[in-house]
């Protein structure tokens, strides 16, 4: 089992940036893959930023060139910086990780990002 606990959402004006974490916790050697997924009200859940299998990181084309996401093994912890915020980008933002042999998919609780003036 992986648990995973997503902070740092929040509300932030049009232009403006915030830093979403990650910890997981549990079977974290296990851990084959993590990304981060959103889901605006009304909307299906998409991928906004994963490893791959070869150890880069794909990024959906709307958030290319303003968010990064990066992963520091020594915290166990995933992060997704946000830049140059839009309000389309105002959603649950969601951490993932595939794990073990079965590709067992975990999910954080969600945190939400509000891009508003």
């Amino acid at each position: 089992q992986v648990q995973l606990v997503e902070s740092g959402g929040g509300l932030v004006q049009p232009g403006g940036s915030l830093r979403l974490s990650c910890v997981a916790s549990g079977s974290i050697f296990s851990i084959n893959a993590m990304g981060w997924y959103r889901q605006a009200p009304g909307k299906q859940r998409e991928l906004v930023a994963g490893e791959t299998s070869g150890g880069n990181i794909n990024y959906a084309d709307s958030v290319k060139g303003r968010f990064t996401m990066s992963r520091d093994n020594a915290k166990n912890t995933v992060s997704l910086q946000m830049n140059s915020l839009k309000p389309e980008d105002t959603a649950v933002y969601y951490c993932n990780a595939d794990a073990n042999y079965y590709h067992d998919t975990y999910w954080g609780q969600g945190t939400q990002v509000t891009v508003s003036s």
